[in-house]
């Protein structure tokens, strides 16, 4: 059996890795002055969707929550009348 103590075992140091600079996010559509997000426009809309045509999250778009309720609501329009698919294969 091996020995319980960990007076042997080496700690694991972690650094702060100080080469990395993290954006500021900001929401595209407050700064373009952009009132109401069309369903209509499907260009817009697949900007906002990953690969398998999953809504980006706010967290990684950087949205705000007003426009990001309306990017859901308008994608999720588009795919009613076909405009976006709802899954890709």
């Amino acid at each position: 059996m091996r020995p319980t103590s960990k007076a042997g075992a080496k700690k694991k140091t972690f650094y702060k890795k100080d080469y990395l600079f993290k954006r500021k996010k900001y929401c595209k559509f407050c700064d373009s002055g952009i009132a109401f997000i069309d369903y209509k426009d499907t260009k817009l809309l697949s900007g906002y969707l990953r690969e398998r045509a999953k809504i980006v999250p706010r967290r990684i778009s950087g949205t705000c929550a007003i426009h990001q309720r309306q990017l859901t609501t308008a994608i999720k329009r588009a795919r009613h009348i076909a405009l976006l698919p709802f899954t890709q294969d």
